[in-house]
């Protein structure tokens, strides 16, 4: 330091604040907010209550400790305080949209939308729900895409009553590729618009820091895609109850739009828009 910048007197009170470390960013503990303590402990909070934070680890444990200085976002240093409540009433959805107030049930479209599995499906109504109930679209669970020709054709798809779907892992030379490619080019390929996401489940859909982990675990190929990430987490997984319940923890996690990767949210985007258009009456 140049002391003499403060007239030789390194005792002064100018040169001593300049050697105090500014204090840490104060944080509110909003619920989900993960963080990680000075011990290398990391959770997401659940609660707040006594002056105290509850954070909850990867494993479903929940311990407390005193609010205030000690936590890490992103290797900074923050001090945590209470959330201060919020006014009810936001103008924003969960998507990004704005919200439509006084929001009632509308009759649904004839179009639909498809998607994987229920996880798909429940994932896409928390962050879309509010934007398919304006539009009045249905999202329906297709449980594989492996019969997806033959569900196209069954439900005949029109310009009128179009049909959008969404598939895990749709990268070239993929099985879901090359099933996608047949029912486009088949003879109701003008009226579906398939899309995909390059992730091998929706599960790593959801960033891996809103769970306190650097990076979704790589798995082998042939072995279990859910229960052996589950098992490197150290989570339950021999059954499909575990499954379920990591499922639950790990969507629970997720707040809003900011929370998923930009690889899926552009493809849910696409499809409302597809589904949507059908309803549109034509330009001119």
């Amino acid at each position: 330091m140049d002391w003499d910048a403060w007239g030789g007197d390194v005792l002064s009170a100018d040169a001593k604040a300049a050697r105090t470390p500014a204090p840490p960013t104060r944080v509110e503990a909003a619920r989900e907010l993960v963080v990680e303590r000075h011990d290398g402990y990391v959770g997401a909070v659940v609660r707040v209550e006594a002056g105290n934070v509850h954070l909850e680890d990867r494993r479903g444990a929940v311990r407390a400790f005193p609010l205030g200085r000690g936590f890490f976002i992103d290797g900074v240093e923050v001090e945590l305080v209470p959330a201060v409540a919020k006014q009810a009433g936001s103008t924003r959805t969960a998507s990004g949209s704005r919200a439509v107030g006084g929001l009632r049930a509308r009759v649904a479209l004839p179009s639909r939308i498809l998607v994987e599995g229920v996880h798909d499906a429940e994932l896409v109504e928390q962050v879309w729900g509010h934007d398919l109930r304006v539009e009045g679209v249905v999202v329906e669970p297709l449980h594989g895409a492996d019969d997806l020709a033959a569900i196209v054709a069954e439900f005949a798809p029109t310009r009128e009553r179009r049909l959008g779907i969404l598939l895990d892992h749709l990268v070239p030379g993929s099985k879901e590729s090359r099933i996608a490619a047949a029912v486009t080019s088949g003879p109701h390929g003008a009226h579906v618009r398939i899309v995909g996401h390059p992730f091998i489940d929706i599960w790593q859909a959801v960033k891996p820091a809103r769970l306190g982990i650097a990076a979704w675990p790589a798995v082998p190929k042939g072995e279990d895609w859910k229960r052996g990430t589950l098992q490197r987490l150290g989570m339950p997984h021999g059954s499909q109850e575990d499954v379920g319940r990591a499922w639950q923890r790990i969507r629970s996690r997720v707040r809003d739009w900011n929370d998923l990767e930009p690889e899926l949210l552009g493809r849910v985007e696409e499809l409302i828009d597809f589904v949507t258009a059908a309803s549109s009456p034509p330009a001119g």
